[in-house]
């Protein structure tokens, strides 16, 4: 089966939060960062159902080198990426947005 990934406006605001600073720490870890996400989403592409479900029906893929999940709805044909967190956070912020 082919899935698509949709990302959320608030997925891509995480995203682009977290490279600019990894950015604004060296130069080119922000890129590093979004190269290691771009593999991590094709992952998820390829076998979205091999990641545990960590809250209602959302899954999270841990990021490799990085202290982020992904988080992600799988509905269909479609991947939908949620959030992407640093996993140190305190778990009652993505929580609340996910029951929104």
């Amino acid at each position: 089966m082919s899935y698509q990934v949709f990302i959320t406006p608030e997925a891509e605001l995480d995203l682009e939060e977290a490279y600019n600073w990894y950015e604004s720490q060296n130069i080119g870890l922000g890129s590093e960062f979004i190269r290691v996400i771009d593999a991590s989403l094709s992952n998820i592409q390829r076998n979205p159902l091999s990641y545990p479900t960590i809250y209602q029906k959302i899954r999270r893929k841990l990021i490799r080198k990085f202290p982020y999940g992904l988080f992600y709805l799988v509905e269909n044909e479609m991947i939908i990426i949620l959030a992407c967190f640093h996993i140190k956070r305190n778990p009652k912020q993505w929580k609340r947005r996910f029951s929104k």
